[in-house]
């Protein structure tokens, strides 16, 4: 076999793995997805993946599923195998060194300090052939969210926006449902089940009175964390978002400013209040996303609206745009624009998106693109 040959072969079994990883999308928060493939004499004898936070990595799951045949052959995994005690679960390294496989291909080192390399140097200096950096652009984009919150300690953040062509996000009466079609929301609340949380302004909350769940025509999926951005507590106990019967928490970010009374009268609603400091007259998102990710949220998908929008832009919180354009014009100077706030002066300080995607939903459009980091 030439060297061509043996890439093809690498990157064939290495597409095996990270589809393997993909079925667990949305369910091992804060840990990465983790697909694995046992091969001998060019053919799969293991396979498995990490399900979710706690349960064994995807490594360790093929290998005991390849059992004696593992002795001898090449794994492949998705991600640089780990060389420290975690919280749950020991180091893959020494389950790999102790099955006697002879060689493992990743796709990519794990960005975590406390592994990045040192494992794939344990597994070199027991003698175990290492390959790396196969089909590592697919690897890192299957991980985007926990590659930043592993590095940063902070969430990585989608802005999904739901606009007409002439970037309504509303009627001038306030009207919203719906602008987009049956299949840009579906597609959302896929998205709800992949995320940790969704995060909504006051303003959203007074006007739609949402519930922030996840409704997957099959029933199932995850209802994530909701969070409310609200100032100064207009929030009313009586909302959706703290009466429905979701299965997951609502947590609201407010000020120093807001009242007492109305912090206590949340919380016996269940919520969940966090005091932020102030950015200007608001809640300082930087330091939210800080607070958020120390409670171990790693993705949140921010639903608005538009003053949010313009806030969390400018406060450089944003990692990526979902950008919904359905075939409408709505017109309207006081109509809800998808970016509020007071813009930015001059061009050059404008958000600028890289990598963009195009897609079409049953006549909407879809634009995807990450943040320009200056």
């Amino acid at each position: 076999m030439n060297t061509q040959q043996a890439r093809d072969q690498d990157e064939h079994f290495m597409r095996e793995a990270l589809a393997l990883a993909a079925q667990a999308r949305g369910r091992t928060s804060p840990n990465p997805m983790v697909g694995s493939v046992v091969v001998k004499d060019g053919r799969i004898v293991g396979r498995g993946y990490h399900v979710r936070a706690g349960a064994p990595h995807g490594e360790v799951v093929a290998l005991e599923n390849a059992g004696p045949l593992a002795k001898g052959a090449t794994l492949y995994v998705t991600l640089e195998p780990c060389c420290h005690y975690g919280k749950r679960t020991p180091p893959c390294t020494k389950t790999i060194i102790s099955t006697g496989i002879g060689r493992v291909v990743t796709a990519m080192r794990d960005p975590n300090p406390l592994v990045y390399g040192k494992g794939l140097e344990e597994l070199s200096q027991a003698g175990i052939e290492v390959t790396v950096a196969i089909l590592e652009d697919q690897a890192k984009a299957l991980n985007e969210v926990f590659m930043k919150y592993i590095v940063t300690k902070r969430p990585f953040v989608l802005l999904k926006v739901a606009a007409s062509l002439d970037g309504k996000i509303a009627t001038v009466t306030g009207e919203s449902r719906w602008i987009t079609n049956e299949r840009s929301r579906l597609l959302v609340h896929e998205l709800r089940d992949q995320v940790d949380a969704v995060m909504v302004g006051i303003n959203t909350v007074l006007r739609d009175d949402p519930l922030l769940t996840t409704r997957l025509p099959h029933g199932g999926g995850k209802d994530p964390i909701r969070i409310v951005v609200d100032s100064h507590l207009r929030l009313p106990p009586h909302a959706k978002i703290l009466t429905s019967s979701a299965t997951a928490c609502t947590i609201v970010a407010t000020t120093p400013r807001a009242p007492l009374d109305k912090r206590h009268q949340l919380e016996a609603a269940g919520a969940k209040v966090l005091v932020i400091d102030m950015d200007g007259s608001g809640v300082a998102l930087g330091a939210l996303m800080q607070q958020l990710g120390a409670m171990q949220v790693t993705s949140i998908l921010l639903e608005g609206g538009g003053e949010l929008h313009a806030s969390a832009l400018r406060a450089g919180v944003v990692d990526k745009v979902l950008y919904f354009l359905a075939p409408k014009l709505i017109g309207g100077r006081s109509a809800p624009p998808a970016i509020g706030g007071e813009g930015f002066a001059h061009l050059a300080e404008a958000v600028t998106l890289d990598r963009m995607q195009v897609k079409q939903l049953d006549g909407d459009i879809l634009i995807e693109g990450y943040v320009r980091r200056r």
